[in-house]
């Protein structure tokens, strides 16, 4: 039915090499049971492989397996809760199992290598649309301990720094509202449709302020912005356009930047951290 790359899920580690092994058995599982034929190659992200197919009645979609995780596991409830309102169309799902049944999309047309002006246009009207109440099954977003977290790898980052954005985060966290996010919301991300003319997948849902989603669409494209000015003007592009509160969205992109940075230096991430560290800097007020 399909063959998985060998370099697949490396990203996840060990743990995964099990879940790997099984893919070629789910496809063929849901396949027969919701009457599906192949229909193209098999395509792979870091956390799941989409395999194109056709439904009984000739109309093409794609079955998505994903490796279950906090972040993945409540994509099918945030699909169902945005209703295909600018998002992915879900039309079945095994929970169990991690699989999907969704709308095809073009995967080779994406917001990455659309003019920026209309990639924010794109992505700030999505921030709009996608602002829905969460229900009380959505994670919430829990502040991490980034003083210890720099601690541990022998403070790479000033210490002034680090603490005024673990502080801050605590505030945020502790007084975030409840609506629907997705932390992940990239330029990768959002697809050509037939439906709509573009259309978002992959989100990674939890409840929490709108201000939380901004900083991917800072540091996706970020080779493409022209320094500081750059960078701030695509950030109130992105508040104007989304219709966010500009304090709260600057105070989220500073904590979740600081964050980032140290997860990047844990990781050996070069150029994400290059990113961070210059959007940690612009972001952070005062001295």
């Amino acid at each position: 039915m399909i063959t998985v790359p060998d370099d697949f899920g490396a990203i996840l580690g060990e743990e995964a090499l099990e879940w790997r092994a099984t893919l070629p058995a789910l496809a063929t599982k849901f396949c027969a049971r919701w009457r599906l034929t192949p229909d193209g190659d098999l395509l792979s992200g870091a956390v799941a492989v989409v395999l194109p197919v056709r439904r009984a009645d000739g109309h093409p979609a794609v079955l998505k397996l994903t490796w279950l995780d906090e972040e993945t596991r409540q994509e099918p409830s945030a699909l169902r809760a945005w209703r295909g309102e600018g998002v992915v169309a879900l039309l079945d799902h095994d929970a169990e199992h991690g699989a999907l049944l969704l709308e095809r999309l073009d995967h080779t047309r994406s917001l990455d290598d659309a003019p920026i002006e209309e990639a924010l246009a794109v992505t700030g009207g999505l921030l709009r649309r996608l602002r829905v109440p969460a229900g009380p099954e959505f994670r919430r977003h829990e502040a991490p301990d980034l003083v210890a977290e720099n601690d541990a790898l022998g403070g790479p980052l000033p210490d002034g720094l680090v603490r005024q954005a673990a502080e801050l985060g605590r505030d945020l966290a502790a007084d975030a509202g409840h609506t629907l996010v997705n932390q992940d919301l990239h330029y990768e991300n959002v697809l050509r449709g037939e439906r709509e003319p573009w259309v978002m997948i992959d989100p990674k849902p939890l409840s929490g302020d709108p201000e939380f989603a901004v900083i991917p669409l800072l540091w996706n494209r970020f080779r493409e912005m022209d320094g500081e000015r750059g960078l701030r003007d695509r950030f109130a592009a992105v508040c104007d356009i989304g219709e966010l509160d500009v304090e709260r969205a600057r105070a989220w992109t500073f904590c979740r930047a600081v964050d980032t940075w140290l997860w990047c230096l844990d990781g050996d991430r070069d150029r994400m951290a290059h990113a961070v560290e210059a959007i940690s800097h612009a972001f952070r007020s005062g001295p």
